[in-house]
């Protein structure tokens, strides 16, 4: 594990200051790390008969991704408002400061699939949340949710409580 957190750069003050950003992007710029990260990510839920991988728009496209190709399962992208062009099913949820929202197409998932929830950062859990329940207006099950990154101390795990939650570094 410590071969990929040295690969996670902090960039301080970023985007205000007193933040300290973890940038994914030396990790996914060697292959090697990268594709351990994602071994290591799907490997708890390799016997939990996954049918689908779901990432949230940006970085969780990337490591959702990967994980639905390394799994040979598809991949479901859940977007910012506007960026889908079919049919959608859409759930608004509270920011910090102000709100958001998520979109996914009405015939991505049904209540056959059993979705790994994938992102590359776990903070406060609102969006983490927010796909589990939009996941569930479609009829699926959210097995488990994936993390490259839990950020402890903004205890997210606890508004993903009645998931399963792992996460492979720990701040």
């Amino acid at each position: 594990m410590q071969s990929i957190k040295q690969k996670i750069r902090d960039i301080p003050d970023f985007p205000k200051p007193g933040i300290v950003f973890k940038d994914i992007t030396p990790l996914v710029k060697d292959p090697v790390a990268c594709r351990r990260a994602i071994q290591l990510l799907i490997q708890p839920f390799l016997d939990k008969d996954i049918t689908a991988v779901a990432g949230m728009e940006a970085r969780g496209f990337i490591f959702g991704a990967l994980a639905a190709w390394e799994l040979g399962i598809p991949f479901i992208p859940l977007r910012k408002p506007g960026k889908l062009p079919y049919d959608v099913q859409s759930i608004c949820y509270d920011l910090e400061y102000g709100s958001a929202q998520l979109e996914i197409h009405i015939d991505a998932l049904d209540s056959t699939d059993r979705v790994l929830l994938i992102d590359d950062l776990l903070a406060t859990g609102g969006t983490a949340k927010a796909s589990c329940e939009l996941i569930e207006l479609l009829g699926a099950s959210v097995v488990a949710c994936g993390f490259v990154i839990e950020l402890d101390f903004l205890q997210g795990r606890e508004k993903l409580q009645g998931y399963e939650v792992h996460s492979l570094l720990h701040y």
